[in-house]
């Protein structure tokens, strides 16, 4: 299955030009147990987390190993779900969508499943986790504005009959945080 069915949108991906089988997402079956990752996997993880578009050349100068061997680990990593895919760091606010927001929410017991798809259905939604404490479920959104942000909230999340309540934590500043470098580097 591996890395053949990533091919198709024509999207920059590492080793463009050189033979490696990559696209923008990756859609596996379960993926098997997970093997331990040596501190070449972790390199290699490290800069495509970086630069997903990284060729398998530079990879394989960089962690000192062959090319042969980068793209075997690379797709090893893909085959076995570590690597779930290669995607673009997007600047929300100069994508036109300036209104960024946390949001709790409480939701009945046993309806995570059933939230989860209405929430993955909502448009600006970039993250979605089940989580432990005050509340169950953490969404982030992006939306163009505050007036978008609170119709988001109002109308269509406290809509959902298994959302108990919500909480809105609006996002003043955010900053990705880049992978930390190896000392094999």
């Amino acid at each position: 299955m591996a890395a053949e069915q990533m091919a198709g949108s024509g999207a920059s991906v590492p080793g463009s030009g050189d033979g490696f089988r990559g696209d923008a997402e990756v859609v596996h079956s379960p993926p098997p147990p997970p093997r331990p990752l040596d501190a070449i996997d972790q390199d290699i993880l490290r800069m495509l987390q970086a630069d997903g578009r990284a060729s398998i050349r530079s990879v394989a100068e960089r962690v000192h190993v062959s090319r042969a061997n980068a793209y075997a680990r690379i797709n090893r990593l893909i085959d076995d779900g570590v690597i779930r895919g290669f995607s673009a760091r997007v600047d929300h606010e100069r994508a036109g969508q300036g209104a960024s927001a946390y949001i709790t929410l409480k939701i009945v017991q046993n309806s995570w499943r059933t939230v989860r798809e209405e929430l993955q259905a909502l448009p600006g939604a970039a993250h979605i986790a089940l989580v432990s404490g005050d509340f169950d479920v953490l969404l982030l959104v992006h939306t163009p504005d505050n007036r978008t942000l609170r119709e988001l909230v109002l109308t269509r999340i406290q809509a959902i009959p298994e959302v108990l309540s919500t909480r809105t934590l609006l996002v003043f500043e955010e900053t990705d945080l880049e992978p930390r470098r190896s000392s094999r580097e």
